[in-house]
């Protein structure tokens, strides 16, 4: 796989850091996490990973994650600012050690700034980015879309793209570096194209002479404002998708829905329109159920697809015969395949399980040069821990 032979250590934490660890293990890394004593909380994102207990709270354990680290050629850690620095293993003590570390940091505010310090979670995230702004429909607050675009778009997936990127300039320059991946920053980026499109980058939609999404939430082209591009609706209480946003794409909705002779559906970007045709639609696709729509459009330029409850994306025809979307997992069950797919070094999940807290604690030591003499009184003293009673996902 693309990473072999890449050492990863992760601090254990909550959702974004563990995708990003995650990312990295599909893709070959090797990766350890270093969990606490007691810590029994099940971490859905750790599969391939292996893990160790080591007590920070103690010089030894301090010292043994000093070594490792030297040895390692990534660090992800997901604490506030300072907290690695107080423990003695902040980027310039670890970097000294190992220079060609890249040391990951992944937080919502970022290492510098007035809410540096302060706890947050994904939408408060969204909210400082000006993104969770966009979301919703008109009249009503904004919608946040779970916990999908702070967390493990501009967080996990934002910081395993810088982490491949300082691997790549590494085997140029011999040099590792500190990556600062702060969510809000990252939604911030990946908001590009809205903030363009708002006019705040001063670009103007060279068709209609204006900027694209110029109206207040809920009223524009690509937020639920046009009839075109939304979700209806279908006559077994279930939903279908409608993106026909390109005049060709248009055509042949309306033609596949009869409308192609109503004046009404003439203009397609006659805004005065819009409430009137999104009506129409409304109607129509009452009419038939989600699969019935489903088998009417296929194969169709329409743009127009079911919505599909997750639980239904192991049984659809797209995740069993066109492509490897979902994959079986360890311990029963499906989950999603890993993306891209590579054609000569694929990611793969196969055979891979999610650790019990501590399960490789003796076995990472003894690989980072551990003494077998010096591992047992490291367990004796308590500073490292294994366990060997129940699986992780036991715990819930």
């Amino acid at each position: 796989m693309a990473l072999n032979g890449i050492r990863v250590v992760e601090m254990s934490g909550l959702a974004p850091a563990p995708f990003a660890g995650m990312i990295l293990s599909d893709f070959g890394a090797n990766v350890v996490r270093v969990d606490r004593p007691g810590n029994s909380h099940t971490d859905f994102l750790s599969r391939g990973k292996r893990s160790i207990i080591i007590d920070l709270k103690t010089k030894t354990g301090v010292l043994i994650l000093k070594e490792m680290l030297s040895q390692a050629d990534v660090l992800i850690e997901p604490f506030r600012p300072g907290v690695m620095e107080k423990l003695g293993l902040g980027p310039s003590v670890i970097m000294a050690l190992n220079p060609r570390i890249i040391y990951a940091r992944l937080t919502g505010f970022g290492q510098d700034g007035i809410h540096s310090k302060m706890a947050g979670h994904d939408i408060n995230y969204l909210a400082l980015s000006g993104a969770l702004s966009i979301f919703g429909r008109k009249g009503e607050n904004p919608i946040f879309p779970g916990n999908v675009l702070a967390d493990f778009a501009a967080g996990g997936l934002m910081c395993a793209l810088g982490i491949a990127l300082a691997i790549i300039e590494r085997n140029q320059s011999g040099k590792g570096q500190v990556i600062d991946n702060a969510m809000v920053d990252g939604v911030s980026y990946l908001s590009t194209f809205i903030f363009k499109a708002k006019g705040i980058g001063g670009t103007i939609d060279s068709t209609t002479g204006s900027y694209l999404w110029d109206k207040e939430r809920g009223d524009n082209l690509l937020d639920s404002g046009c009839p075109f591009y939304e979700v209806y609706k279908t006559k077994d209480g279930k939903f279908i998708s409608v993106g026909a946003l390109e005049p060709q794409f248009y055509l042949a909705l309306v033609n596949i829905l009869g409308l192609e002779n109503n004046p009404t559906f003439a203009f397609q970007m006659d805004r005065l329109k819009w409430p009137l045709m999104k009506r129409r639609f409304a109607e129509i696709f009452l009419t038939k159920t989600r699969d019935e729509w489903t088998k009417i459009f296929h194969e169709s330029d329409a743009c127009v697809l079911p919505v599909l409850e997750m639980e239904e994306m192991k049984l659809s025809d797209h995740a069993k015969q066109t492509r490897p979307k979902m994959v079986s997992c360890f311990e029963g069950g499906i989950d999603p395949a890993p993306s891209p797919i590579l054609s000569r070094t694929p990611a793969t999940i196969e055979g891979k399980r999610m650790p019990f807290c501590g399960q490789h604690t003796i076995d990472i030591l003894e690989e980072f040069g551990f003494e077998k003499s010096a591992i047992q009184g490291f367990l004796k003293e308590g500073v490292v821990q294994t366990h060997q009673n129940s699986p992780l996902k036991s715990s819930l």
